[in-house]
């Protein structure tokens, strides 16, 4: 059983940071590439950013200069460094693992089958 907890969100003032983690203790890093997206309230859940298995990433450009993932194999989590922050910002987060091992991140959220809780993330000008 793959389960995947994210943690770490909160309010905050727009330019602060936060910095969140997901921990999937079923899961072997190593082998996984993972994602993070975001839900606004009354939108789609749309792609953040993601890491592959060997450690490349790729940023969707609305946060490219601002927010950083980064992994620990060893304690098999994944974060989310989220540094100038926005109230367009705002949003639930969710990480994702796919099923398959080796594989490319998707941007789509049908790339994914297992998803963490969510965590919100509010940020106020």
């Amino acid at each position: 059983q793959v389960q995947l907890v994210e943690s770490g969100g909160g309010l905050v003032q727009a330019g602060d940071s936060l910095r969140l983690p997901c921990a999937a203790p079923g899961l072997t890093f190593r082998t996984v590439s993972m994602g993070w997206f975001l839900q606004a309230l009354g939108m789609e859940r749309e792609f953040v950013t993601g890491i592959r298995w060997s450690g490349s990433t790729d940023y969707e450009d609305a946060v490219k200069s601002r927010f950083t993932i980064t992994k620990d194999n060893g304690k098999n989590t994944v974060y989310l460094q989220m540094n100038s922050l926005k109230p367009e910002d705002t949003a639930v987060y969710y990480c994702a693992a796919p099923s398959t091992y080796y594989s490319d991140v998707d941007y789509s959220p049908s790339g994914y089958r297992y998803w963490g809780q969510g965590t919100q993330v509010t940020v106020s000008s």
